[in-house]
């Protein structure tokens, strides 16, 4: 008997990384019987950390941080889409996007991975909580600060995430960061920022600032003290009926003012990425096309726990309505969402700038300091691009 095709493939470990993985590879192993994929899974921290270039040295499929594009795309070490699948599929993907997730993984000219993924920060509640406690639903940054002041606020104070919320309010007082050489923000918005998320961080419990966004859904579910969460990267699981022991609902942001629309977030989500190295790349392409298709996005990919990238799943009136309508609820958030810098260099520049902000919200401090070391570390990261890009 032949021997099969082995691809190992890397992902993260929780519901919404791991499982659509392993039921897309049943699926594709069914129809496609000489091929078998194993997947594995690393923690979230782990998925953020560990290179993209050492990861396509031992795995065939890789699921990837769109920041890595850059650095991927300057080691040669994924294998670009452009040259692998049809332009129509591609097309669709790019049409088909939800906001800029597939441009996300798009640098020099090539697709480095596909959007099987899409995710940004979004406000998730309990509404039984908000019921009992004759509480609407916050509309502005005035009555969220009133809920955190009553304790029933909580949100990320992971580094990343506190960074990733930093740029968000950034972009809603109407300046995108990191679009000069020489800072990050203005003094003038950096500094009216860093305030303003202070004031709110000083009402949440310090266990925050150990818990990622799934572990703050896991508290709000788990127990009956939070009921809002104003910004945390969406998980679409806990919006489906047996998932968690509570039911959260998923919604677009608060407004800073009364005035303004809705906050903006800084794009996550997650694409599927295929290694230079491996000696199957070809079979590792038609998986990838596999996963990342309309009909597989819309079926066995989010009824195994995924959170698709394509928006036909996203306006799927099936797939909301097994959700609490977490996906149209939503669409606006990801479909004005801050692409985030994606050049080799920046990456170090994420993984130490959101500690100098977690300090600040800490301890206080000058917020000229806070912005003076981020625009250094900045430029410090442009220089390593130029230097190794």
């Amino acid at each position: 008997m032949k021997e099969k095709i082995q691809l190992k493939g890397i992902t993260w470990g929780h519901t919404r990384g791991f499982v659509p993985m392993v039921a897309t590879a049943q699926r594709f192993e069914e129809l496609h019987p000489e091929v078998e994929i194993v997947w594995k899974k690393r923690t979230l921290q782990e998925f953020a950390d560990k290179s993209v270039t050492d990861l396509a040295k031992e795995y065939d499929l890789m699921v990837i941080d769109h920041p890595w594009t850059g650095h991927a795309a300057a080691k040669g070490m994924l294998a670009a889409f452009d040259d692998f699948l049809p332009a129509d599929f591609l097309a669709d993907q790019r049409d088909n996007s939800v906001g800029q997730s597939y441009a996300s993984y798009n640098f020099e000219g090539k697709q480095w991975a596909l959007p099987t993924d899409a995710a940004t920060p979004v406000a998730a509640s309990r509404p039984d909580l908000l019921q009992q406690m004759g509480l609407a639903l916050p509309r502005t940054f005035d009555d969220l600060l009133a809920l955190a002041k009553k304790g029933r606020v909580g949100f990320s104070l992971l580094p990343i995430d506190v960074l990733m919320s930093f740029y968000g309010f950034c972009c809603s007082m109407g300046e995108a960061p990191c679009q000069y050489d020489e800072r990050v923000v203005s003094e003038e918005t950096g500094s009216m920022v860093l305030k303003l998320f202070k004031s709110l961080s000083d009402h949440l419990d310090t266990r925050f600032y150990t818990k990622n966004p799934f572990k703050v859904f896991e508290d709000m579910t788990q127990q009956d003290e939070i009921a809002y969460c104003p910004f945390a990267y969406g998980y679409s699981n806990y919006s489906r009926q047996g998932y968690a022991r509570k039911l959260l609902h998923f919604h677009d942001l608060v407004s800073l003012n009364e005035q303004d629309g809705p906050m903006v977030s800084t794009l996550g989500g997650a694409g599927l990425a295929v290694s230079s190295q491996g000696k199957h790349i070809d079979v590792a392409m038609a998986y990838a096309q596999f996963v990342a298709s309309p009909e597989i996005q819309e079926t066995v990919y989010v009824e195994n726990g995924g959170q698709p990238g394509h928006l036909r799943a996203w306006e799927s009136e099936r797939v909301n309505a097994a959700t609490a309508d977490y996906f149209t609820n939503t669409l606006p958030t990801l479909q004005r969402a801050y692409l985030r810098p994606r050049y080799d260099g920046h990456l170090h520049f994420q993984d130490h700038a959101g500690d100098v902000v977690v300090n600040y919200l800490k301890h206080g401090g000058s917020e000229k300091i806070v912005l003076d070391e981020l625009n250094r570390m900045y430029r410090e990261s442009l220089v390593e691009e130029r230097t190794h890009g």
